[in-house]
This record gives structure tokens, sequence and C-alpha cells, in this order.
């Protein structure tokens, strides 16, 4: 069996643990809970013909004051970027989370959760912000930890793209 180290990786509150959670347990809680360091849970995916087992790790939201721990970051295949569309700031923090997410692992497989689209009300994006993460080479996809929208399919594309890479690895 194929195993592989994914990363949640946002600014605080953003809707990551959450996600996780909605995805593994297929739950939602609405209390908040910060997660302090690294939470650590597991997925058997079915890919295609492989089965993938996903270590999904979930890292504290990075604060203006402390940036990104980095060493939870060594031997990731693949990163799912979460912003809370509700919240500009933490979509205009993407680009900089993205910077050290490349300069300790390089190009590796990822995508952008848009979190929080039940909250239609409070949205703050908009179409050219999406092509913005579109023309940076990043795959987009509107997620709701509560509703669950787009969670499995953030989940699972990333796993596609992982064993993708792993297949053509193993080609080389």
């Amino acid at each position: 069996m194929i195993q592989k180290k994914i990363c949640m990786v946002g600014v605080f509150a953003t809707g990551k643990t959450s996600m996780v959670r909605r995805f593994v347990e297929s739950i939602f809680s609405e209390r908040y809970h910060s997660t302090v360091g690294v939470k650590i849970d597991r997925k058997r995916v079915r890919v295609r013909d492989d089965d993938v087992n996903l270590l999904l790790w979930d890292l504290e939201g990075k604060t203006e004051s402390e940036g990104l721990r980095t060493s939870y970051l060594r031997g990731a295949a693949g990163v799912i970027y979460v912003a809370d569309g509700t919240r500009r700031d933490t979509y205009d923090q993407l680009f900089s989370l993205r910077q050290d997410v490349e300069a300790t692992l390089g190009r590796v497989a990822s995508v952008v959760a848009l979190n929080k689209r039940d909250l239609t009300d409070l949205w703050q994006l908009e179409q050219m912000d999406y092509d913005r993460l579109a023309d940076k080479g990043l795959r987009c996809i509107l997620t709701s930890a509560k509703t669950g929208e787009g969670v499995e399919d953030a989940f699972m594309w990333l796993a596609s793209e992982v064993l993708e890479e792993v297949r053509g690895e193993s080609s080389e």
C-alpha cells in the first residue's frame, strides 16, 4: 500500500481541522479549538486501482508573529492550502505561505481550499481571486467543512495528483 503525508497549511481559524474531521470522520463541530503544534490523522482512500493511506498533518495556523513551522513539512507529498473565504486576509497570505512551503519542499502537489463557502452572505472573494490562483498554477476548490461541500473533492484531487507523481517517479 502507498502511504503519503499531506499537510494542511493556512493561517489560524480557516477551518483546517474542521476539514480534516469532515473528511476523516464525516462530522462537523461549531466549537473552535486552536491546533497547537500538529495533529495527525489518517484515512485510507481508493484512487483508481490503488489503495492510498493518507497521513493528514493538520498544522497549527500561522500568525503574524510566528511563521510557519517548516520542520512539520518535511516529507510531505502534498499540501492543502486553506483560506477562509469570509476573511480576505487569509487568502492574501496564501502566497507567502506557498513561498515558505516551496522553500522547504520544492514544488509538490497542492490544492487551495477556499473554505466556509456556506457563509455566502459574508463571502469576500470574487472570480478575479480564483483567476489569480489559476495564474499562479494553483487548483482552487470551494469548500465548506460545515456542509461538506467540496471537502472530499479537495482531498481526493490531491491524492490523485500525489499518486500521479509517484507513478512518474517509478517510470523514470
